[in-house]
């Protein structure tokens, strides 16, 4: 009987364990954008980092155009310091992240995203596993002329996605792709902030193995 006890309490507690982490999303990499862009002009920028979230490292906020005019820069954030901006907007420019998702599941990522009047409003989010060598599409949406305050988000710019093809990889992109241009390719301007991918941890094999166990040792009991 106290074996049986002992398996059961274990059974309950192992599986209160797995509930709990299939419940609470946790934030697997985040660009709060902390620190201003170093304004420069180029087809190409790479911002860094993420600066929140369980798997930092190795992950990356960039931007890619067509036009080596491009200016990147970093005016205020959509209720934080910051944001990621920049102009001489082309049909597939884009904004990228890239990090990994390994031991996370239900992956999805929510992003602020707002324009001047000029600049592009007609966006898809697509997604890689395989280092870029393709890519699917999570869905298009528009971007419209909000103004931003550093001091108060405005939440009609936010934008969200469920990534599932994304879940438990060791190496995942998500473009920010235009594809209507905006009326001026020069001059017109879009900005991205608080970009956060977002996952539920995988429970580990053992505490798995162990409810399995548990739940045998249980049903040879009852008979």
């Amino acid at each position: 009987m106290k074996n049986m006890n002992t398996m059961t309490l274990l059974a309950a507690g192992t599986c209160a364990m797995i509930a709990a982490s299939a419940a609470n999303a946790a934030v697997v990499v985040g660009w709060t954008m902390a620190t201003a862009v170093t304004a420069t002009t180029g087809s190409s920028y790479s911002y860094g980092a993420a600066d929140q979230g369980a798997l930092v490292s190795g992950s990356m906020l960039s931007g890619t155009h067509s036009s080596i005019s491009t200016a990147w820069s970093s005016p205020s954030g959509n209720g934080s310091t910051y944001a990621l901006s920049s102009n001489a907007w082309n049909v597939g420019d884009y904004y990228q992240i890239s990090l990994a998702t390994t031991g996370y599941s239900a992956v999805s990522v929510a992003w602020d995203q707002t324009r001047s009047g000029s600049g592009p409003a007609g966006f898809e989010a697509v997604l890689s596993v395989d280092g870029g060598s393709t890519f699917s599409s999570l869905g298009s949406y528009t971007v419209n002329a909000v103004t931003w305050s550093a001091s108060a988000p405005v939440t009609t710019s936010s934008f969200g996605s469920v990534a599932s093809a994304a879940d438990n990889q060791a190496s995942v992109i998500i473009r920010f792709k235009v594809v209507t241009a905006g009326t001026s390719t020069t001059t017109g301007t879009n900005r991205i902030d608080n970009i956060v991918v977002s996952g539920t941890a995988i429970p580990a094999p053992g505490a798995i193995a162990l409810l399995g166990v548990a739940g045998l040792v249980g049903s040879r009991r009852r008979r």
